[in-house]
């Protein structure tokens, strides 16, 4: 059974060791998990792609041994920043809300999940399936030491998972691709007093950027996504303000949907800059692949079905970011996002968590966890 003091207690305590990212040091918390689920004979094991850097996982033995569900929330948050009227480490409580760095990204679903397993393990419950849980370093800055390696190298193969990262009992299965690019233009330097004798790159990167801005990209209709964007992020060039300048580099965020190619988008937008430009050079900073799984599959049914058991509202959205689904989808794991944070306080100052979305949350996972069948 799920104890609510528990719960907040574990969330407290949770709130209060620092795992900012950066500087990124994950040791502490790692070790207060690992003793935890120890404690309940949950068999566990860290690993480490850098010091302190620590990731936990645990293996919930079940009844069939040939399937497996991850459940991955993630111990790392951003830093807390100097905007904060009271101690963010203090996880104070006031108005029925925790209040903390982390409570609601990621500290409140974190505590869920262990109450949970606490839960089934205290029923002397065995599910029809190995239960893996993965509570990952890194996930603030890209997860190259955290979720990325564990599946890459194999430690994480689950035939199914849930990232526990999302606010208000949503689940989120679609969200958009993200491509960073690069581009590099050289013009030709002259006295700015006869701009005609040299070529300005500022001017060429001002009409390849209003043109990629005016261009109608070829898309599907998503329910839960908005239509795609683009964002340009940074903007530098030239030496001086009187000479013409030889040289111009921007960078521009692309959100596409699921359906369109990352690889067609690149040849467009080169097809653009070629337009304007003769010499440039263009970069891929970095491409995440859009992601859609069909509200359809046992994942999403069976989630539904717990939160209806007990009085929830059910919600199916999607993400207009780039989340970690995208690493679930690249080895063909269906994933889905769900989690119990409070809206819009991710990563803003006096975050909180509301204590009754904390213990809905443990309620909705732990029936969950109980009832989900892979047949």
């Amino acid at each position: 059974m799920i104890n609510k003091k528990r719960l907040i207690k574990l969330t407290q305590q949770l709130i209060r060791i620092n795992s900012e990212n950066p500087p990124g040091d994950e040791s502490k918390i790692a070790k207060f998990t690992c003793k935890y689920l120890r404690r309940l004979g949950v068999e566990t094991k860290t690993f480490e792609f850098k010091k302190q850097r620590t990731n936990v996982i645990a293996i919930l033995q079940g009844k069939d041994n040939n399937h497996s569900l991850l459940i991955t929330p993630h111990l790392d948050t951003v830093p807390s920043g100097k905007s904060w009227k009271i101690n963010p480490f203090s996880a104070k409580i006031q108005n029925n809300r925790i209040y903390g760095l982390g409570a609601t990204d990621c500290k409140g679903n974190l505590a869920c999940a262990l109450e949970a397993i606490n839960s089934i393990v205290e029923d002397n419950a065995r599910l029809d399936y190995n239960l893996i849980f993965a509570a990952t370093a890194d996930e603030e800055s890209g997860s190259s030491l955290g979720l990325i390696p564990l599946l890459d190298k194999g430690i994480l193969k689950p035939d199914v998972a849930i990232i526990l990262d999302a606010e208000e009992f949503e689940i989120i299965i679609t969200q958009k691709g993200l491509m960073h690019l690069k581009v590099k233009l050289q013009g030709k330097r002259a006295h700015g007093a006869y701009p005609d004798r040299g070529v300005n790159a500022i001017d060429k990167a001002l009409r390849i950027i209003q043109e990629l801005k005016m261009r109608k990209f070829i898309y599907k209709n998503n329910d839960y996504l908005k239509a795609p964007t683009i964002n340009i992020g940074t903007i530098k060039g030239g030496d001086k303000v009187n000479v013409v300048a030889d040289w111009c580099e921007f960078e521009m965020d692309f959100r596409f949907l699921p359906g369109m190619s990352s690889k067609k988008l690149l040849s467009e937008i080169k097809t653009v800059i070629g337009k304007h430009a003769k010499k440039f050079t263009l970069e891929i900073e970095g491409i995440q692949e859009p992601y859609f799984i069909d509200a359809s599959h046992p994942l999403i049914v069976s989630l539904k079905k717990a939160m209806q058991n007990l009085k929830i509202k059910p919600v199916i959205k999607g993400c207009e970011g780039a989340t970690v689904i995208t690493f679930f989808k690249e080895k063909n794991i269906p994933a889905v996002a769900f989690g119990f944070g409070s809206q819009g306080c991710a990563h803003i100052a006096n975050e909180y968590v509301k204590i009754e979305n904390l213990y809905k949350g443990a309620l909705v996972l732990e029936e969950f966890l109980k009832t989900f069948r892979f047949k």
